[in-house]
């Protein structure tokens, strides 16, 4: 399994999905640590690119110890759509250029889809070839999509709006294998990606309900994929990544101590700090250490400490306290 964007290669396909509240340049980093080759950015709104809003700009802001990262754009119309690529390749951001653009056509979430974007897009394959189309000749890296198996379950039409993605210029396709209207709730449909994997030319990468080495494997297996994209299952457990090259090396898979969790969750929340500053990393972080600590001895009492907690200093405190 592996896959190229562009003069990227990729060797073991193991690749960090983008996730909005999560995957900000902090989880990024420390997930490239443990062994993630492709990063992707947070979805960014290409209509607020184009307006230069400020809170944006730090949004497509990608530094060079993060490559090979992707940034990824939502937005339906097309003209927006190739204003903003066009901006990111012209330098808008001021960091490094990404690998590629991402156009999202899979998150489910009501305010995206409710503005015909995110996976609502699934519904009008026509638009979906416009769309990549307009994107690819605005910009002068690759272009790449993430779909989903369909809108609703009377919808599974991602073979047929992959093949628009391809023919509009798209350089990989990522499927994640659950419809819209499913959001994240049931079980990813393999089957599907099998399918995508099968009507396209470009690389295909595996999205859905990979949240340890054993899943990965059966993933791969099943699918036929060049790649796989974690999301949640990465969340708190940045390890995944090399756990999944061991095992897909033959490798006795490594095991992670509660000392090293506690200290990776530490490391993040260091780093979200020199990009957000205190207050805000320490509150955003709470979701992510909780799910570091989850399964542990005493989780949910060490959860409300830190909910209540307003330093770094604080967290630290009573997160050594619990290794001691």
């Amino acid at each position: 399994m592996s896959f190229k964007i562009g003069n990227t290669s990729f060797k073991y396909g193991l690749c960090l999905a983008p996730m909005a509240g999560y995957s900000d340049r902090a989880m990024r980093l420390v997930c490239k640590k443990y062994g993630a080759e492709y990063m992707t950015t947070e979805m960014v709104s290409a209509k607020a690119i184009t307006y230069k809003d400020k809170k944006t700009i730090e949004l497509c802001y990608i530094r060079e110890d993060e490559m090979p990262c992707a940034l990824q754009l939502f937005g339906h119309e097309e003209s927006v759509m190739a204003e903003a690529a066009g901006m990111i390749c012209a330098g808008y951001a001021k960091g490094a250029l990404p690998t590629a653009i991402d156009i999202n056509m899979g998150c489910p979430v009501p305010k995206i889809t409710g503005n015909h974007e995110g996976s609502y897009l699934m519904k009008d394959p026509t638009l979906v070839f416009s769309l990549v189309r307009a994107t690819v000749k605005a910009s002068n890296i690759p272009v790449t999509v993430k779909i989903r198996a369909g809108y609703d379950e009377n919808n599974i039409n991602a073979c047929e709006v992959a093949l628009a993605a391809q023919e509009g210029g798209a350089s990989l396709i990522c499927v994640h294998g659950r419809t819209k209207t499913q959001m994240y709730s049931g079980r990813a449909d393999r089957e599907i990606i099998a399918k995508v994997k099968d009507c396209v030319s470009v690389p295909v990468i595996a999205n859905g309900d990979i949240i340890d080495a054993q899943s990965a494997l059966s993933m791969i297996k099943e699918t036929n994929c060049d790649g796989i994209a974690i999301g949640r299952g990465a969340v708190g457990n940045p390890f995944v990544f090399k756990q999944i090259i061991s095992a897909i090396e033959g490798n006795e898979i490594p095991t992670v101590s509660e000392k090293q969790r506690i200290e990776t969750a530490l490391l993040q929340l260091r780093l979200a700090i020199e990009d957000k500053g205190e207050r805000l990393a320490v509150f955003e972080s709470r979701k992510q250490i909780a799910e570091y600590i989850k399964g542990t001895s005493g989780a949910a009492e060490i959860r409300a400490k830190i909910n209540a907690a307003p330093t770094y200093e604080a967290v630290e405190a009573i997160l050594n306290e619990k290794i001691k």
